[in-house]
């Protein structure tokens, strides 16, 4: 198993729009696992193939307390979401230190295919709905930070790229 490094925002590359995965291979499972590794050691609960510079429609989640219900989506779709909405603070790996109200759908149903390849549909609500429509934009090439204002964005935007010099300079 390995770390893998996610991609920073404003990194252009998270604005790739992922590809449909028509076969599932060995490397997607080796690339799942590698996702899990990362997002727990990240301590988060959501993670896009975009944000580890694999542009694939893959999510692998785990929204659970105790890291006890991992969920891998192959090729996500929501084909309903309910016209109730709630605004919840969102963080996100690709932007650390950050968080923000963000409105989205309060239930969703989402079709996606499993490690096998078989459709699966699932019905979300709260934190789970939120994770999933925040890791598909993901899979759009869209950061929760394009949801906020042009100023809360362009300070997020400055911070960042400001703590990846002081980085790469150290």
């Amino acid at each position: 198993m390995a770390l893998l490094t996610i991609l920073s925002y404003p990194d252009p590359r998270l604005q790739t729009v992922a590809r449909p995965i028509t076969r599932i291979e060995e490397h997607h499972h080796l690339l799942i696992r590698d996702m899990f590794e990362t997002m727990y050691e990240s301590k988060g609960i959501g993670l896009a193939a975009t944000q580890v510079n694999h542009h694939e429609r893959l999510i692998v989640m785990d929204v659970s307390e105790d890291a006890s219900k991992p969920m891998i989506l192959i090729n996500p779709r929501i084909i309903w979401s309910s016209s109730e909405r709630v605004m919840a603070e969102e963080g996100c790996l690709s932007v650390p230190g950050f968080y923000d109200g963000v409105e989205r759908a309060k239930e969703i149903n989402v079709e996606f295919l499993n490690e096998r390849g078989d459709i699966n549909t699932l019905q979300a609500q709260d934190l789970l709905a939120i994770c999933i429509q925040h890791e598909i934009d993901h899979l759009e090439g869209k950061v929760f930070v394009e949801y906020l204002s042009f100023l809360k964005r362009n300070r997020i935007k400055t911070k960042l790229l400001k703590a990846q010099r002081e980085q790469e300079r150290a």
